[in-house]
């Protein structure tokens, strides 16, 4: 089965061409961080141009890297939810129209449900269940995964995700967008300890729920005070404030893998792309007896591939949307709890 897969949740349009949820033909992903680096930040109504004048290019783009046309595909999948409504619309109606041409089945596919897809697009994939700890910059989230499509919740960020912190709080620091990056190559070489930022909720009755504004607000309170440093001293603010987002998302998975009995755990979303994080989680894995898996660096950024082959399994199930899906800026993934 061939999938056309279609992204457009926020800042990255992206298409790509997969077969049978596994094998990636094409992936192509059109960025805008030159669009809006002079912002610090996503603009919602300049994501949205700025997919309009993207979004045929590379659906062209990713069926001649395929090396198909645009009757060869079997199922067109669609991020419809969640993300900014504006940039989902550009998507969705351009999936429609490419459903409507060629009559072929439309599905349209939540956002977090690619990412915990991602990863099975590797060779060896997580079996289920399995714990996932899906970070990004909208998103902070632990699940149980029991198979495709079947997902429970159990919690999620209480206000900023994890992603937003490392964002704003690069920001902050004047290390311009996207600064997560940036924040996670300085950690490298400085002393985490150095700065004591707190570590918000972390106690069992908290549950596995998470909360990142209290460090953003102590790290602009420590700006304040103590002025934007250079050098060294930067890199140890930046390994300290690194350090206190890596160490809650360690801790809670642990907690949760442990409650749970999972030896499977998996990291997705942009945030999977820290270094950091892998490392400490691949390190507590070690300690408690668990198999940490992790897409490449690609895959872990919005990328089409991830819904395309998500789409895939609900087309394989049966499923379908009409013409009149909807996108939808908010949507939880799943509302039960085990």
């Amino acid at each position: 089965m061939i999938v056309l897969g279609l992204e457009s949740s926020c800042d990255e349009t992206a298409c790509a061409i997969v077969e049978d949820g596994r094998i990636v033909r094409s992936d192509v992903v059109a960025s805008q961080n030159e669009v809006h680096a002079r912002y610090g930040g996503v603009v919602p109504e300049l994501a949205s141009r700025a997919h309009i004048l993207n979004v045929v290019p590379v659906v062209q783009a990713a069926l001649e890297r395929a090396e198909l046309s645009l009757g060869d595909v079997d199922g067109i999948a669609v991020t419809n939810a969640p993300g900014l409504v504006g940039a989902l619309l550009v998507g969705l109606q351009t999936a429609k129209a490419l459903a409507w041409v060629t009559g072929k089945p439309l599905v349209g596919v939540h956002h977090l449900e690619g990412h915990l897809t991602a990863i099975h697009l590797e060779p060896e994939p997580p079996p289920f269940p399995h714990l996932a700890l899906i970070v990004s910059g909208g998103h902070t989230s632990l699940v149980r995964v029991d198979g495709h499509g079947k997902v429970a919740e159990l919690g999620s960020t209480r206000d900023d995700a994890a992603g937003e912190a490392f964002d704003k709080g690069a920001k902050l620091l004047g290390l311009g967008y996207p600064g997560g990056a940036v924040i996670d190559r300085l950690a490298k070489r400085g002393n985490p300890k150095a700065v004591p930022f707190p570590r918000s909720m972390t106690g069992g009755e908290h549950g596995a729920d998470f909360s990142f504004s209290g460090l953003k607000t102590a790290l602009l309170h420590h700006v304040r005070e103590h002025g934007v440093p250079d050098d060294q001293p930067l890199a140890d603010l930046c390994a300290s404030y690194q350090a206190a987002i890596v160490e809650v998302l360690v801790r809670k998975t642990r907690r949760a893998a442990r409650r749970l009995q999972l030896h499977h755990v998996q990291i997705c979303g942009g945030v999977a792309a820290n270094s950091g994080l892998r490392d400490a989680m691949v390190a507590a894995g070690e300690e408690d007896d668990f198999r940490v898996y992790v897409p490449p660096i690609s895959r872990c950024t919005d990328n089409a591939a991830m819904i395309a082959a998500a789409g895939y399994h609900r087309l394989a199930r049966g499923e379908h949307d009409g013409l009149d899906l909807d996108a939808v800026p908010s949507m939880p993934l799943a509302r039960s709890h085990p």
